[in-house]
């Protein structure tokens, strides 16, 4: 089947990865290393932070109950604080804006695919002019590696699913994507992803 559609996620992708941030955090803190998603990966689908990004919790309840599960797995954080960092750290890869501006122009529909929360301030209203399509999933109620909220982008661009190519810098949202048909590809650094894409689609990205 040819390749119609192209899905960015968006921390890490499209703009400066949001990792970045809590390894700093972790570092400044004398926090262990990665032990901040650890407990966002352990506690599963009721902690706070996928209750966050599936939209129902608001910001000033989940800093309470994310530091209380930080606490059970013996961390102590300053959740608001955080939260504040990664919110502050969300430039726009101007390669990656390109990219998008060049695969549109040659008739590619482009979907931003992105696990997020409703933020107090304008969130993602300057990236949405970018996009064909925009998923959050604090907006339907579901997030990555959920299969059904690739299954909602796909509806949304009006392409089945082995019809798109989708970037991410999570390995386990990823993989999700590939057990749907999706040509995956993983974004640790954003010239060599473009390359790859570039290859995937047959166009010159960079």
């Amino acid at each position: 089947m040819a390749l119609t559609a192209v899905i960015f996620d968006i921390g890490g992708v499209v703009v400066d990865s949001p990792l970045h941030v809590i390894a700093d955090y972790e570092r400044r803190q004398g926090i262990p290393a990665d032990a901040i998603n650890r407990v966002v990966v352990e506690t599963g689908p009721q902690g706070a932070w996928s209750r966050l990004e599936r939209g129902e919790l608001r910001l000033p309840e989940f800093h309470v109950a994310f530091e209380a599960d930080c606490r059970s797995a013996g961390i102590d954080i300053d959740a608001a604080v955080l939260m504040r960092a990664i919110a502050a750290a969300g430039r726009p890869r101007p390669v990656m804006l390109d990219a998008i501006a060049r695969l549109r122009a040659h008739g590619l529909r482009v979907a931003a695919l992105t696990n997020n929360w409703i933020a107090e301030d304008a969130g993602l209203d300057g990236l949405r002019v970018h996009f064909d399509v925009v998923v959050e999933s604090a907006v339907v109620g579901l997030r990555k590696p959920d299969p059904r909220i690739y299954r909602v982008v796909c509806e949304h661009l009006g392409v089945a699913p082995e019809a798109a190519v989708f970037l991410d810098d999570i390995g386990r949202n990823l993989k999700a994507a590939r057990a749907l048909g999706m040509t995956t590809i993983k974004v640790v650094e954003a010239e060599a992803a473009l390359r790859e894409l570039g290859a995937v689609v047959g166009l010159t990205l960079r």
